[in-house]
């Protein structure tokens, strides 16, 4: 075959598996591992992602993407939190930096096509269009945080692990006696080592977010006091240190004002959930698709909606069952069948 094919090689079990099944089935690989931001973790995988190449007998660059990965995926999640919204930097960073990047290597090296480690699928849509689709393994399956990709950009991807699940991924890797075989999965936000979401902002901007303010109730009354609103997302119960004699949950964010809603477990369900930013995919219209199944956020299984345009690129999901803590900031992703028809970012209205 001899087909020339960047890799994005993390450094984990899945890229590096990736790498090999290509090379494997006949294609001149090159490993590219991105940095994007300076932590010990992102080192350590660095040299990781270097030593697979080496054992595999594959070329291996590096490329420093970290200028556009500040202006275009930290930058939005600093923004979002400021806005009390709930951020996805996976999904802005797939599309905005990875693929981006990754393609550009592909261009500047001669090769056709970039391949990575995700557990998706890409297919031909009846109508023509290509489209991600959802991977064998449900547990694993990572194409949510893929809708945005283009046309062009799927035109250009491999993703050969949709097929596979996880365990199998495992294996091929300890039968090739690839040395990250058991590295465990990264289960944190890359750039956040720590998972404080105050503390990376505080040290990345030099700047105090509004801290603390009043715990409200919808129609205004004052229930308490919180410890600034980048320490909450809608629905969430825990750590709120209120004793109202019955669980309690955050409805609302209000960042002009600097106070967070509190109500009822049945305050955080909706069948309405309204969107804008729409990324097209397998559809071109989500209103002629009829019966949709969306999920509302990474760890949602799904439910069946309708889609109506409300608004100039404003869209209105109605699900059929109600959905819970549809938050701001996070992406609501659409699929006919396995395959993804579009998606948008969850505002409030």
């Amino acid at each position: 075959m001899n087909e020339k094919v960047i890799v994005g090689l993390s450094g984990g079990v899945d890229s590096s598996v990736t790498a090999y099944l290509l090379k494997e089935q006949g294609y001149d690989v090159t490993g590219v591992n991105v940095h994007m931001f300076a932590n010990p973790e992102a080192d350590h995988s660095a040299e990781d992602a270097r030593k697979v190449a080496e054992y595999l007998g594959i070329s291996y660059i590096t490329r420093d993407l970290s200028d556009v990965f500040e202006q275009s995926v930290i930058r939005y999640f600093i923004d979002s939190y400021q806005k009390g919204q709930t951020p996805n930097p996976c999904v802005m960073c797939n599309h905005t930096v990875k693929w981006r990047g990754l393609l550009e290597s592909c261009r500047h090296m001669g090769a056709v096509r970039l391949a990575t480690g995700h557990y998706a699928g890409i297919g031909r849509q009846p109508n023509g269009r290509l489209a991600v689709e959802r991977a064998v393994s449900a547990a694993k399956d990572q194409s949510y945080v893929l809708y945005r990709l283009t046309q062009k950009q799927l035109a250009d991807t491999l993703m050969p692990l949709g097929a596979y699940e996880k365990e199998e991924i495992r294996a091929i890797a300890e039968k090739a006696g690839i040395p990250v075989a058991d590295k465990p999965d990264s289960q944190e936000i890359c750039f956040i080592h720590d998972n404080d979401y105050a503390g990376f902002i505080r040290r990345h901007t030099g700047k105090e977010f509004p801290q603390e303010g009043n715990f409200v109730t919808a129609d205004g009354r004052i229930l308490g006091r919180h410890k600034g609103i980048v320490h909450y997302t809608i629905g969430q119960r825990k750590g709120l240190n209120l004793a109202m004699g019955h669980p309690v949950f955050v409805t609302q964010i209000r960042p002009e004002t600097n106070e967070v809603v509190i109500g009822s477990n049945e305050d955080v369900f909706t069948t309405k959930v309204t969107f804008r930013e729409a990324a097209f995919m397998a559809s071109t219209d989500f209103t002629e698709e009829g019966r949709l199944w969306g999920r509302i956020r990474y760890g949602h299984k799904g439910s069946w909606c309708r889609v109506a345009e409300i608004g100039d690129g404003v869209y209105e999901a109605e699900f059929e069952e109600p959905v819970r803590a549809a938050t701001p900031g996070q992406s609501i992703v659409l699929y006919s069948g396995i395959a993804i028809a579009g998606g948008g970012y969850i505002v409030s209205l």
